[in-house]
């Protein structure tokens, strides 16, 4: 198998893991396994145009397309549902978060995190308009706080002589690592 296919599994594994039963995301494989395309819905806040103004709308569609020189390019992102968001207009641009390392579940959890208004940047907008309104109101953001990926940990490195809450990397613990949760 070559390194792509072996990616292309992986992503799938992972995807399969991380948001089967998900109770705000659904990811749905298009075409033969390992799948090159995925649609996405999100049950997340997020807004929309109704006319001239923004709305909250609560459920989002958006294809995940790979293309063949994945992953040393990034996932293309098509949201099938309008969205109102400055790195939004026919793609979504993630450019600012990808980089060949990062998963396909990392890059479908920053996704929701751009429909809840966690990520944005107004200095390289798609949607200028969007961008106007966002810097006119920031006091607005998020518009959503619903978490979609695991957290990060944190890595503490501590003396001996630290508190017995770390876990031993070597025989003689000259090193200890604690593992916490990000907000724990």
């Amino acid at each position: 198998m070559n390194p792509r296919l072996r990616r292309l599994a992986a992503d799938y594994q992972a995807i399969r893991t991380e948001y089967s039963g998900h109770p705000y995301v659904t990811v749905q494989p298009v075409g033969p396994e390992p799948p090159e395309t995925y649609r996405v819905t999100y049950r997340v806040p997020g807004l929309r145009l109704h006319g001239e103004t923004p709305v909250s709308v609560d459920e989002h569609h958006v294809e995940v397309r790979l293309p063949l020189s994945y992953p040393r390019e990034g996932p293309y992102c098509v949201p099938i549902t309008p969205l109102f968001h400055p790195n939004v207009s026919d793609h979504y641009c993630i450019a600012d978060y990808w980089a060949a390392g990062e998963t396909l579940v990392d890059v479908i959890a920053k996704l929701g995190d751009m429909i809840q208004f966690r990520i944005f940047n107004v200095k390289s907008p798609l949607d200028a308009l969007a961008a106007y309104w966002a810097e006119q109101n920031p006091h607005l953001f998020p518009i959503g706080h619903i978490e979609l990926g695991q957290p990060e940990l944190d890595i503490e490195l501590r003396s001996p002589s630290a508190p017995a809450a770390a876990m031993a990397v070597t025989e003689d613990d000259a090193l200890s690592i604690s593992l916490n949760r990000s907000g724990s």
